[in-house]
């Protein structure tokens, strides 16, 4: 396979201002590993999103929120595959599958924002065939509000703009896939 070569986006996270980590893990995900299959939207795949947990909040934490971004997806802007906001500070894991449409498998009072492409929940890693390898970066946001004041109609992109001025500390764990 031919993979089209653009410059490696920088780790997007690493240029946002610096703030404690989270540990985060994943019984479906293995940091700086290929995606499995399921976790994908292809035809191999059936868009489930992976398992998350983390620990390791600091004093003051209000609320979570979970995404999946890629930096390497043609374009300029990356792509949302995941955002759930609306997690309580009480909450320290999300299931495999929780990103479902329904969102019914998601914590009392949490949401999902549309994804970059324009569905509600989890869409699976799909990159170009023949691209480069893509990095999948899942990150928890421990934050200092339990309510963003978004809703559902938020873009992914706003949000994350907004995560940036409440994140008190920061984890990421991050997948690779490639067609």
């Amino acid at each position: 396979m031919t993979s089209i070569a653009r410059p490696v986006a920088p780790d997007p996270y690493s240029l946002l201002p610096a703030v404690p980590t989270l540990v985060v893990t994943s019984t479906d995900w293995t940091h700086g590993a290929p995606v499995p299959d399921v976790h994908t939207n292809t035809a191999r795949g059936r868009n489930v999103s992976p398992q998350v947990a983390w620990t390791g909040a600091p004093a003051g934490t209000r609320g979570f929120a979970v995404s999946v971004f890629d930096p390497d997806a043609p374009g300029v802007a990356g792509w949302f595959h995941w955002t759930v906001l609306g997690l309580g500070a009480d909450v320290s894991a999300l299931a495999s599958g929780a990103g479902a449409p329904e969102g019914t498998a998601l914590p009392a009072g949490a949401f999902q924002l549309r994804n970059d492409d324009g569905e509600a929940g989890y869409t699976g890693c799909a990159p170009p065939p023949g691209d480069q390898v893509h990095r999948y970066f899942l990150v928890v946001h421990a934050l200092d509000t339990a309510d963003l004041g978004l809703t559902p109609d938020t873009s992914p992109g706003a949000a994350s703009c907004a995560l940036v001025f409440h994140t008190l500390a920061r984890g990421v764990l991050v997948g690779t896939y490639q067609r």
